[in-house]
């Protein structure tokens, strides 16, 4: 364990010492807070032109229903696709064409601990993210009332949903040493994911079925309404798991051509 940590921390430092982290933040932050702002305005205007209308007697509006689940499902997780491969294609990509890949695959560590600890260092930059967004939603906490406990399932399914696009992005970043390539394989597979359960809408097949169940957007949609599905649960754990393995596969068939 103190070996992967080492790992994860080396590549969390990487993070900071390049652009990639600071653009990432930034660009995240200014999207989300732009959408926030927008999203409550609009809410907040709904609802005072209820007031002037004499609608006293009607229900709250819910803040889960109309700010958070909006701001989740419809523009954070298509934000994460855009971003995220920024942070995944230099995991391996990055040290082929450094040509550093053969010390770290010739080093006493374990390819397992190697990719551990560099997917728990995409992982921390992204729980900062993740940190960003429920900052600007503690904003509704001060000053409206939302209910806390979809809150905290929102927060769980949205680490689910970033963790298994970063376990699938590492593993695009052994294919080559070209981050850009890395990074347009990862969105482009990403966007292919978010978009699967489509077919859905027109048809009953069981192919439409089948890509619907693994639309990696579909399985949000439970946490969003803050109810914690063992199946949504466990086909986020699924994609990691196969993301760590696939990198391993390629990882070691790089080792036996080293």
């Amino acid at each position: 364990m103190r070996n992967i940590m080492a790992i994860a921390g080396k590549e969390l430092r990487s993070y900071f010492h390049s652009p990639i982290a600071y653009l990432v933040m930034s660009v995240y932050a200014l999207l989300c807070g732009f959408f926030f702002y927008n999203q409550t305005g609009y809410v907040a205007s709904q609802m005072l032109r209820m007031s002037m209308m004499g609608g006293a007697g009607a229900p709250p509006i819910s803040l889960n229903d109309y700010i958070i689940r909006p701001l989740i499902q419809g523009i954070v997780t298509v934000v994460l696709l855009l971003l995220l491969p920024l942070v995944t294609m230099r995991l391996y990509a990055e040290e082929k064409r450094s040509g550093t890949i053969e010390l770290l695959l010739t080093s006493p560590l374990t390819d397992m601990e190697i990719i551990l600890g560099k997917f728990l260092g995409a992982l921390a930059l992204f729980s900062v993210l993740v940190l960003l967004t429920f900052l600007y939603i503690s904003v509704l906490f001060v000053y409206g009332n939302p209910n806390f406990r979809p809150v905290l399932a929102t927060a769980l399914g949205l680490y689910l949903y970033g963790a298994a696009l970063l376990a699938l992005g590492m593993w695009f970043s052994t294919f080559t040493k070209n981050q850009i390539i890395a990074g347009t394989v990862s969105l482009v597979v990403f966007l292919l994911l978010y978009v699967l359960d489509w077919p859905e809408a027109y048809s009953a097949s069981t192919a439409a079925s089948v890509m619907s169940y693994m639309a990696i957007s579909r399985h949000l949609d439970n946490f969003a309404k803050g109810v914690i599905d063992l199946t949504d649960v466990v086909y986020y754990l699924s994609v990691i798991v196969l993301g760590v393995f696939l990198t391993a596969r390629s990882v070691d068939a790089q080792k036996g051509r080293t």
